[in-house]
């Protein structure tokens, strides 16, 4: 069903660390994202009858971002989240994430000043539909610490982000640190097209004025523009 073209491509645009990945749970009304990992549930199984938790289960790898899980993820079968932030501190990406009900008119403020900056930025609602995330990508990895800086300057210039601003419908950037802290991989966002989101058209990229799921979705992402290290550089 899908072509080694179309699972390069996103594989090239989504890009995060290969080693890891997430994947959402929900259990009891409850939900929330955790590294998808490998291990034998029949020893789990004896861990628990000993006391154990998975926390404490050191019989356990991280299962890598590969193939293999993008085409999961796209037929269903898992929601898989990706950690931009590289063990070099760098990243191929910079996403803004947007939700509250002024959501849309941020948006548009904030891609019309990207736009006016030479930065091509393009527009996803979220799976649950409520938000969006406004994503832009990079020719090589770029320091996070710079495009961080960078785009903080741009919602500014937008007037959606300001410290002091708590009705703001702007909550977070991916990623959301400088640098790795010695703990976990930083923040991670949601992979899109999302079968079972993408069928009633959330978790896709839409048009930014008719705000209607582009029609091919795989075609827009082939025309998807990635920004050059020297257009970052003069904005910083």
């Amino acid at each position: 069903m899908w072509s080694a073209d179309q699972i390069n491509l996103y594989k090239s645009l989504f890009r995060g660390r290969d080693d890891v990945f997430a994947v959402r749970w929900e259990k009891s009304g409850k939900s929330g994202y955790m590294p998808a990992y490998r291990f034998d549930p029949y020893r789990y199984r004896l861990h628990q009858m000993h006391g154990g938790t998975f926390q404490n289960y050191t019989e356990k790898d991280y299962i890598p971002y590969d193939s293999h899980q993008v085409i999961k993820h796209l037929e269903g079968g898992h929601l898989a989240g990706i950690y931009p932030l590289l063990q070099d501190n760098t990243s191929w990406f910079i996403a803004a994430d947007f939700d509250k009900e002024s959501w849309v008119a941020d948006c548009r403020k904030f891609i019309q000043v990207c736009h006016s900056r030479n930065i091509p930025a393009y527009l996803e609602r979220s799976r649950s539909g409520n938000g969006g995330h406004v994503w832009m990508f990079f020719e090589v990895n770029y320091p996070a610490y710079k495009s961080r800086r960078i785009i903080s300057k741009l919602l500014e210039l937008a007037g959606v982000f300001s410290v002091f601003d708590k009705e703001s419908s702007f909550d977070r950037l991916f990623p959301n640190q400088d640098y790795l802290s010695k703990k976990g991989f930083g923040n991670l966002i949601a992979l899109p097209l999302y079968k079972p989101a993408l069928e009633v058209s959330n978790s896709c990229f839409i048009d930014v004025d008719t705000l209607k799921p582009i029609a091919d979705q795989w075609k827009f992402l082939k025309s998807i523009t990635r920004i050059g290290s020297n257009v970052l550089d003069e904005l910083d």
